[in-house]
């Protein structure tokens, strides 16, 4: 890419991407975050991100940065918009584009913790974060709700088999509300590719709870969904 010869009357400035890194676990929606390691801000609450390089899209910069921070290939990400408020970086003049993922925490050990200085946190219970990670968050959950009332993603946080408790829950800490139980099942007992695995939880359930799982197969021939 030839450099330097155009727009050189404009002053450069910095494209970075963030990763809001969701996860699920005891009832609770959990985000990824950690401790700062740079200035400005070191020490500060933050989301893991980095900058885009010369020669990457921005898409590719957030595939690098999910796959450094997870190891992980192929999971869920999607892009939750771009924040340039003019003074959200001391430093420098600082663009970011926000993208949101979805994983599930039995994944992601305490290893991964560890080397990333990381920790998972009750998105209704944020400490104080760096710049306007607090709103790239909240961005966030509001896209997941969206495209969660849209289409099975939330799937993608619970183990393979699963309650149908688990599965409400679920619902519950991603909009924030409490849901009826009884019109919940009874929505769910109408999609197909919720299949009973004729299997009993026997660990988290005291009654021993029947467990399902989600038949892609069988969601790509009915194509719909609605909760």
């Amino acid at each position: 890419m030839t450099q330097g010869q155009y727009y050189t009357e404009h002053t450069p400035m910095l494209v970075a991407v963030d990763c809001i890194i969701f996860g699920f676990e005891q009832g609770s929606l959990k985000v990824l975050i950690g401790r700062r390691r740079l200035d400005p801000g070191r020490g500060e609450w933050s989301l893991y991100g980095g900058f885009v390089g010369i020669e990457e899209s921005v898409d590719e910069a957030a595939d690098r940065v999910l796959h450094e921070l997870t190891g992980m290939t192929g999971v869920y990400q999607r892009q939750v918009g771009c924040f340039g408020r003019v003074a959200r970086d001391p430093a420098q003049r600082v663009v970011s584009v926000a993208y949101w993922a979805l994983i599930n925490t039995a994944d992601y050990g305490e290893a991964l913790l560890k080397k990333h200085n990381l920790e998972w946190h009750d998105i209704d219970s944020l400490p104080a974060m760096y710049s306007d990670h607090h709103d790239m968050i909240a961005r966030a959950r509001r896209r997941m709700q969206e495209k969660m009332a849209r289409q099975p993603i939330g799937f993608r946080l619970l183990p393979e088999e699963f309650t149908l408790t688990q599965l409400q829950r679920l619902y519950e800490a991603v909009s924030g509300e409490a849901i009826d139980k009884r019109n919940f099942r009874k929505k769910v007992k109408e999609m197909e590719f919720i299949e009973a695995t004729g299997n009993i939880d026997r660990i988290t359930s005291r009654r021993g709870a029947a467990l399902y799982r989600f038949n892609g197969d069988a969601y790509k021939e009915e194509g719909k969904f609605k909760l």
